[in-house]
Formats: C-alpha cells, sequence, structure tokens
C-alpha cells in the first residue's frame, strides 16, 4: 500500500462523506425523542422530510464556506455520496415496501465513494475527481437509470415481484461479495492499481500474483462483474439482470483483451507463464490469446 499517510484530498472526502451521512441524525432524533412536542411537530411525515432537504442545504452551505476550488469538488461530490448513503440507511430502516431500493442506494453510493477513498490511500498519483467512478460513462449512467426505471414501473404494475426478499438476499450477498473482492484486489495492488488501462510501464510497476491475484488474474473486474449483476438481483429486476450481465460481460471481455496486450508488453514471459496458470475468474473470458 503506497504511504502510511492519506492525501488532503481522500482527508476531505471522509469529512464530506461523514457530513453528508448525518442526514440520518433526523430520523433518528425523531426516534429518541418523538414524545417531545417539537420533535412530533418538526420531524414527522411532511414536516420531517423537508428538514431533511433543509438539513442537505445547510451541509452544501457550509461546504461552499469551508472548502474552495478542486478541493470544493471532491467534498461536494463525497458529501452527495454520504446524503445518498444516509438516505438509503433510512428507507432501509423504514416502514416502507422500497426497502431493497434503500439497500441499493447504499450499495451504489458505497462503491462509488470506496473508490476514490482507496485510490487515495494506494495510489494518490493517479487521484481525481474521475476516482469516483461517477462520470464512467453514457453507457453505465443510462444502464443506472434503466435499473431504476425498471424498478419503479415494476413495483406499480407487479407489485410482488418486489417481494421475493429470497431474491433480493441473494443479490444483497453477491453485492458485498463483489465489493469485498475488487477493493482486496485494489488493495493487493497498491499502486499498481490504476482505474485507467496504462499502455507504458512505470518504474515503479510489478506484476502481482499474490493474495487474491493468486485465484484470479483480474479480480477487480471479476468484484466488480458479481457487484453489478447482484444490484439487480437485489433489485428483483429481471430484465436488468439479463441486459447487466450481456452488457458487463462484454465490457470486461474487451477491457481484460486490451490490458492483458499491454501487461504482456510491460513483463513478456513472466506475465505469459502466470496466465498459463491462473484463469481470469470471468466465466468463458480466458483474455487474449498467446501462441
Amino acid at each position: 500500500m503506497a504511504g502510511s499517510k492519506l492525501v488532503l484530498e481522500g482527508r476531505v472526502s471522509i469529512q464530506s462523506f461523514i457530513l453528508g451521512l448525518s442526514v440520518v441524525l433526523i430520523p433518528l432524533i425523531r426516534t429518541w425523542f418523538g414524545h417531545l412536542d417539537w420533535v412530533f411537530d418538526y420531524l414527522t411525515e411532511t414536516p420531517g422530510k423537508i428538514a431533511i432537504c433543509v438539513h442537505i442545504a445547510a451541509i452544501n452551505g457550509l461546504l461552499l464556506v469551508i472548502f474552495r476550488g478542486p478541493v470544493y469538488k471532491v467534498a461536494v461530490r463525497a458529501c452527495f455520496l454520504g446524503v445518498t448513503f444516509g438516505c438509503g440507511l433510512i428507507i432501509s430502516f423504514s416502514d416502507t415496501t422500497w426497502t431493497h431500493f434503500g439497500w441499493y442506494m447504499c450499495s451504489l453510493s458505497f462503491f462509488h465513494y470506496s473508490e476514490y477513498l482507496v485510490t487515495a490511500f494506494i495510489n494518490p498519483r493517479s487521484l481525481s475527481l474521475d476516482s469516483f467512478l461517477l462520470n464512467h460513462s453514457l453507457e453505465y449512467t443510462l444502464a443506472a437509470v434503466s435499473s431504476w426505471l425498471e424498478f419503479t414501473m415494476e413495483k406499480l404494475t407487479v407489485p410482488e415481484l418486489k417481494h421475493l426478499n429470497w431474491v433480493s438476499l441473494v443479490g444483497l450477498v453477491m453485492v458485498l461479495c463483489g465489493e469485498a473482492l475488487r477493493k482486496a484486489a485494489m488493495l493487493t495492488a497498491g499502486s499498481n492499481f490504476n482505474h485507467i488501462v496504462q499502455n507504458e510501464k512505470a518504474q515503479s510497476h510489478v506484476l502481482v500474483t499474490s493474495g487474491v491475484y493468486a485465484y484470479f488474474r483480474h479480480p477487480s473486474y471479476v468484484g466488480w462483474f458479481y457487484w453489478s449483476i447482484g444490484t439487480q438481483v437485489m433489485l428483483c429486476n429481471p430484465v436488468c439482470i439479463v441486459g447487466y450481465t450481456i452488457a458487463s460481460w462484454r465490457f470486461f471481455r474487451e477491457r481484460i483483451e486490451e490490458e492483458e496486450l499491454s501487461l504482456i508488453h510491460f513483463f513478456a514471459e513472466e506475465y505469459v507463464e502466470y496466465k498459463r496458470k491462473i484463469p481470469t475468474g470471468l466465466p468463458f473470458i480466458s483474455g487474449i490469446r498467446v501462441n
């Protein structure tokens, strides 16, 4: 792992994420002190939702006062993800039929925030706003929006489909395992990890074959693949389960072939030998062919 001291942007992201997460304080106050008249009057039902909106606006105003320039851009993104995670927790623990969507909000926001934070730890030289992966690609954004639309439409037309709790639990396990595997891969690779496929070998670049890399050649992609599909299993979205599986498989097949061309160029026979012994970890993807 690179360095023992977290860079400024990483520290700011933690502070801002926690600040955004503080949105959960409003329902907690409502739960703990609901017997008080002012709590009942101002923090329940519609007034409570208004209070959450006011709280979020106040947080953003505070960020504007505290931070400036590029650091503010980090802060506002981390805070947004913290708010989303907090709102996901509120929904998850509320008496509502949207519980599984609350799980999804927590999973999605934590994935994107942890991508930035882990990069800040392991490879701060490559750290940028893109490390949040919020602007990953147009296709990624369309896929996310499609899943929200499918969930809402099916919840309104076939609500019983969204009450398959055991299916959602399977999806949650897939999400947790996929997330854990990806972050383990990032931490194991350390400064060798980068969100962008590298075409030039850095002096510090070494071939990592230990830890989770002893089981899969591309554990970060394996984790992301199953995390992605798991989010749709969790939402009981049959159309998006199929769509995400096909789209993710195609994306990682092309990505792995592109990356392995560079790895063979960097490490020559050392990588070819590693490739012979260790599978990619993804179904029906063997990577670039080597004669």
